[in-house]
Formats: structure tokens, sequence, C-alpha cells
């Protein structure tokens, strides 16, 4: 601190460091870094490790990114995060930033990559080549995928694969990054002011998200330069083109890939753009790609209502002992939850705790809040199902200390840097959402007529139809670039067939998807697994993550129809606490002992890591 202090010698600075802790009290745990770390590292966000990691600022600041000059090298492999894993290395891969020009001194982009090499080098008749990861997003980091769960993953698919997480063009530490704002404390006062959209009056506040919009597609106009700048390049036709880039660099032919969520229009658009460039290819919590690029957004919530089903189903089988918010039926239980909706909505609940240094230590805990805190939990039930469950029932008491801190475990931390931004070049920042999402989808009208319509018609298919509808809207006023980069059909014969993961429960990506996506790739299957959740990882199974193994290994499909059982259900109850029930049952049915390894490596990739979340 003594050093911070020290520097702010103008008014300038007095008044940075001011809104910088009064920023960072309102958004979550912050941090002044020393004058000395200042551009030899930056601050991980927790997305890279989940939040259940419970990463503390000390632990961020131990896993510091490499020196900046580690990643400029056309794809010349250096050491890199020791502290995590002694084989991992980093680098960057040169690309033309526009792919209908070469690659020279002013038309490039620089694509930052994390692998865990193979135990085998590659002259070894056993080497198999890099297997490339998307978490999804759009904007999510393959580099912190890597880095979180990268270990896992290798030993998921084999030694004899490279597992290589990159951040697509835009996000991250690739370069250019899509950053609209001057500077970090401005990003984070306009986030500030942002607000939820309450259910009970979310047709009166489209104005003013619509206008919020408008500042956004402003602000991209300012950055895009009317046509000089660089982000009409930040979309899914050149990432594609990129994957295929690395892919050559490694000295193969043909992309290995698994991709998430937004991860699949990636995956499915390489697919239909070089079809005999697929060497195996899995895309995993599928998103209608169609409904995407029109940018419809229409069909994403169609199974989040079976999703909130699970919670009621869980609680009630789980039983008193082991659900807080139990009652005498699944109907009951959601009777229950309607309850407390409607005393929030009316008495919400304040929050004053300092109890962990990681949290905002004040808040209000409102309607708004609180049915964000059950939808984001929707994503990933077996983390967060049993805290929802005690949290709830804590609030019907007045005690609002479990769900603030799951809302605020979700909320995007904010550290000072004394006025300079170096040393947090790489923190996570949500300008690549709309950055990528808008500029691939096709325009909208923008007007309040067209938002109140298209929210209409998701109130028709999901109760959350509030939440979403944001996401929309953020594309209503991003520059009208030329459309000119594919966007469909999504129809192609493969060299290999393509497999693809749908949960019969996901709140964001339902199973209907997965099926309408697998009709334009002849020969492709979709693995159903029979879970709640954002797409395969957010569910152990040993049986998914089999077929998943022998598809990268041997190129083998699931058989028609195949439907993946859980290890045990989200909610524990006695039977399976005890080890006597679902889990040892589907253990002992598929294998006995030789799966306990896959058992293990299942929940281990629930624990630890947590896909983007784009609410």
């Amino acid at each position: 601190m003594t050093s911070c202090t020290k520097r702010m010698g103008t008014t300038r600075h007095a008044l940075y460091l001011y809104l910088c802790t009064l920023l960072a009290q309102n958004l979550g745990a912050y941090a002044i870094l020393p004058e000395s770390n200042l551009g030899s590292w930056s601050v991980l966000r927790d997305v890279a490790f989940g939040a259940q990691a419970g990463n503390s600022s000390g632990a961020c600041e131990s896993l510091a990114n490499p020196e900046e000059s580690i990643w400029f090298k056309d794809l010349t492999w250096t050491d890199c995060y020791q502290t995590l894993n002694k084989s991992m290395q980093c680098s960057r891969l040169l690309v033309p930033l526009n792919y209908s020009a070469p690659l020279s001194n002013t038309n490039n982009a620089s694509i930052a990559l994390l692998r865990i090499p193979s135990t085998y080098p590659p002259s070894h008749p056993s080497y198999r080549g890099p297997i490339l990861f998307n978490p999804g997003g759009p904007g999510g980091s393959g580099v912190d995928l890597v880095l979180g769960v990268g270990d896992t993953l290798q030993q998921i698919v084999g030694d004899e694969f490279d597992v290589v997480g990159f951040d697509p063009r835009g996000v991250g530490r690739s370069l250019p990054r899509i950053d609209l704002f001057t500077d970090r404390v401005q990003r984070a006062l306009f986030t500030t002011t942002e607000g939820l959209i309450d259910p009970e009056r979310e047709k009166d506040v489209f104005g003013k998200y619509l206008g919020r919009a408008g500042i956004i597609g402003q602000l991209a106009q300012r950055v895009d330069g009317n046509g000089s700048g660089y982000l009409r390049f930040m979309q899914t036709d050149h990432t594609a083109r990129d994957m295929l880039r690395i892919t050559e660099k490694h000295g193969k032919d043909k992309l290995q890939y698994w991709g998430f969520s937004y991860g699949s229009v990636l995956g499915a658009s390489f697919a239909a753009m070089f079809p005999d460039k697929v060497g195996r290819l899995i895309i995993d919590g599928v998103v209608d790609a169609e409904d995407y690029f029109a940018t419809r957004w229409a069909n994403n919530l169609l199974d989040s209502n079976k999703t909130m089903q699970w919670f009621f189903d869980s609680c009630y089988q789980a039983g008193p002992s082991n659900c807080p918010f139990y009652a005498s039926s699944p109907q009951a239980i959601s009777e229950r939850l309607t309850k407390l909706y409607d005393k929030i909505k009316v008495q919400p609940v304040p929050i004053v705790d300092f109890s962990d240094p990681s949290l905002s230590p004040t808040g209000l805990v409102d309607n708004a809040i609180l049915r964000s805190v059950v939808f984001l939990s929707l994503y990933d039930p077996f983390t967060q199902f049993v805290p929802l469950a005690k949290g709830l029932a804590e609030l019907e008491k007045g005690n609002a200390t479990t769900i603030w801190g799951m809302w605020n475990k979700d909320q995007p931390q904010f550290r000072c840097s004394c006025g300079n931004d170096e040393a947090l070049k790489f923190e996570s920042i949500n300008d690549d959402l709309p950055g990528i999402m808008c500029t691939d989808g096709n325009p909208i009208p923008g007007t309040l007529e067209d938002t109140e319509a298209h929210y209409t018609e998701l109130r028709k298919t999901s109760e959350w139809a509030e939440i979403w509808e944001n996401l929309r809207i953020r594309c209503s006023s991003w520059p009208k670039f030329p459309r000119t980069f594919f966007q469909g059909p999504f129809e192609a014969n493969t060299s290999h067939p393509l497999l693809l993961i749908g949960n019969t429960a996901d709140p964001v990506t339902p199973l209907a998807s997965a099926k309408k996506m697998s009709k334009g790739y002849p020969g492709s299957v979709v693995l159903t697994q029979d879970s709640p959740g954002h797409a395969s990882l957010s569910g152990p199974s040993v049986c998914t993550v089999k077929y998943v193994r022998e598809y990268f290994l041997n190129g083998t499909l699931p058989p028609e129809g195949t439907v993946c059982p859980l290890i045990s259900p989200p909610i524990p109850t006695n039977q399976t606490q005890s080890g006597n029930g679902t889990s040892k049952a589907i253990i002992s049915r598929e294998g006995g002992g030789a799966d306990k390894e896959l058992e293990e490596l299942a929940y281990r990739l629930n624990r630890e890591y947590r896909l983007p979340r784009m609410v």
C-alpha cells in the first residue's frame, strides 16, 4: 500500500484510487497491486478454477501470468504456469486479422494458447496430436479451461494427445482484445449502474436496457473506427479458420476438438466450412446455430423449467435431513419457493458480513437477485443445488448470507492497480460477449415493440424470460458490419462423423438443439446424458466419460439412442451418501473397479470447473 500511496501525487490519481476502492467494495474483493509487480503479472479470475475452488486474492496472485514476452512467439512453446503443472507450455500464433488478405505486419492477430503436451514426442507412433478445447461464452477462455482442469481432461482423452486451450480472437490473452472502454474504472462504473430486470416490471425497464445498448453500440463504432478497426473480424468464421491454422502448425491435417455451449457453434461452423478437415469433433451443450446467427435467441430456454423441476424432485427425494428446503412433495417445494419470491418482493433482506474477504461485505438481496441466483444454479446443479437449498431456507428466516455469497461469487471481482492497468491486462472482461455474438448475428430492429414481442414469445416457454431477454437486447444497437462471413448452412458430409452431447434438462442448450444440429451432419450421433445442468461437465457420468474417451482414441461412436446415467443425484440422499446406492450400482454394472478412475475424473471435472455463464 505504501508504494501505491506515494504515487498518488495528483488529483487524478487520488480520484482514481477513491473510485477503485469504492468500486471494489461494491463489486467484490479488491487488492492494491504493488508497484514492483506492475507489468510483470496479472491476476487470474476465479473462473479458471470455478468459484467452488475458493480462490482468495492471495491464491490468484501466486498463479501469476507469465512474462508478456512469452506470448509473443509464433507457436514457439515456452514453459509457463509452473506452479500449477510442470509440463504446461504457452505460446501465441500469428494469424491474419482479416482472412481475405494475407498475413502481414498490418494484418495480424495473435492467438494465445496453453497446452499440456502428450507424454509422447511428435515423432513417436503413439502421438495423436492436439485436441483443442473451447469452454463457450462466447468470450470463454480456453487457456483458463486448461489451467483449471487440463490434467483431468488429458487423463480422460489419453496422454497420446496434447491438450490445448486457446483464447479465441478478441478474448483474454489473445490480441487484439475486445475492449470497448478507455479504462477499467469506466467499465466498472457502467456495469454497477446496470442493475437487474425485475420480472414484476420487466417491460418498464426495457427502454433503459435498450438505451444502455445504444451506449455499447456507439462505443463499438468508435473502436471499429468506421471500418478501419478490428471488431468486424471478431467472429466465429475467422475463429474456425484460426483453429485450422493451429492444427496445421502442429503438423496435422485434421482438427480434433471438444467445444461446449457457444463452442458448439464454433465446432459446427468448422465442420460445415471444412468438412474434409474433421478428425474428431465433439460439440457438447449444443446451441441451435441457425437461431444464434439469426439473433433470435428463442430456443435456448426450452428445457429450463425441466431443470428447475429437477431441483424440486431432488430436494424431495433427498428428504429433510439432506435438503433444508424440503416439503411434503415436489409441488409443495415449488409453492414454498413462490411464497419466498413473493415475500422478498416486498421485504428484501439486507446483508452485512465481513467474514469472507473475497466478497462484498454489504448488499441487499431483492427478488431480482434471488431469481438470478436460482437461475444460475441451474447451470451447475451438482455444486449449486445443495447450497441453494440451504440459502433458500435461511432466507425465509431473514438470513441472506448464503444467497448473497452465491450471488457475489458470480460477479466480476474488481482490483485496483494504482492507475496502471498493465498488471491487469489479462483480467476477464465482458466486452467480448457482445463483441462476438453481436458481430456474428444478424442485425435486429432494436425497438421497444420488437423487444416486448420477443419477450412475450420467450415467456411462453420459460419462467426465466426476463433474464434471457437482456442478452439479445445487447445487440440492438451494434454496428451493422457486412455479414460476408459464414453463417450457415450447417450441413456437410464430414471426413469423420461428429459426436453431439446433450443433457435431458439443460437450462440454456436444450436437447432438441443437439438433435436438430445432428441432422445436418450425416453419420453423427447424439449422446444423451440424463441429467440437469449445462453441458455434460455439469453432471458426473462414467458412461459419458467412457464414450468421450473411446471417440477420441478410436473414433467409436455410441449406438443411436444411448442415454448415459449419472453417478449420483444432484442432492445426495442417505442411500447415495452411504455408498450403497446409485453410484455403486452404476459403477458395478459398467465394469467395476476399472471405472473407479473414470468416476473420480468425472467428479473432478464437475467440482473444479464451471463453464462460462452468459448472464
